[in-house]
């Protein structure tokens, strides 16, 4: 299954993630399974770290009931957002945000589910305990935080290529690296949130559902 996106202009600002391109199936499936738990009618969803935009694309096209907000630290990421977004009435223009810094500047007071993606390994641990934080703070009572990437897990035998890829993180900065899913549920559980689900994807990843406890 391909995402229906619309294709933006030729020559724009799109950055390219063949990462996302690989895992938006999957994704979108997991989340057309768990969102209307968190919103019956639709609702609204903010991304963090929405990259290349490409899962916003990808996944605003096929949840129209769904208000998208995507959301980037980082200037050139937000103008592919936009670009890849281009032609999507319910997606809003890329917020710049960074989760660290609280309150989240130009968030809505409540939001009805929190997408993740492939963040929380490639910054500092303070931005998983922000973000566990901030989503207790605009999750609607009913609402979802959902977070996806490698993670690490007591008892359970880590993949070669997830062992080689946190070296290589842990390298690039020491404050990086594959989180252990028991360390990410305690910040939750110090917070008011609890994981809800855990599912397997492709590529040794994990997707992962938090909600109120």
């Amino acid at each position: 299954m391909r995402c229906a996106a619309p294709d933006p202009a030729p020559a724009d600002a799109r950055l390219a993630s063949a990462a996302a391109e690989r895992n938006a199936a999957p994704i979108l499936a997991e989340l057309q399974r768990l969102l209307p738990q968190a919103a019956a009618a639709g609702g609204t969803l903010l991304e963090i770290a929405s990259g290349s935009g490409q899962h916003a694309a990808c996944f605003a096209a096929a949840l129209p009931q769904w208000r998208w907000l995507p959301s980037d630290v980082d200037a050139r990421a937000r103008a592919s957002i936009a670009a890849w977004c281009a032609g999507l009435p319910n997606v809003a223009p890329p917020l710049a945000l960074d989760i660290a810094a609280e309150p989240w500047a130009g968030v809505p007071a409540t939001v009805d589910a929190i997408l993740c993606i492939n963040l929380v390994h490639i910054a500092p641990w303070d931005v998983s305990s922000a973000l566990m934080r901030g989503a207790a703070r605009r999750l609607a009572p009913q609402g979802l935080l959902v977070t996806y990437g490698p993670y690490l897990e007591d008892g359970v035998p880590t993949a070669p290529s997830n062992l080689a890829f946190d070296a290589e993180l842990r390298a690039r900065d020491p404050r990086w690296g594959l989180r252990r899913v028991a360390e990410l549920a305690h910040e939750a559980g110090a917070v008011g949130l609890a994981l809800r689900e855990r599912v397997a994807m492709p590529a040794n990843n994990l997707l992962l559902a938090w909600a109120r406890g």
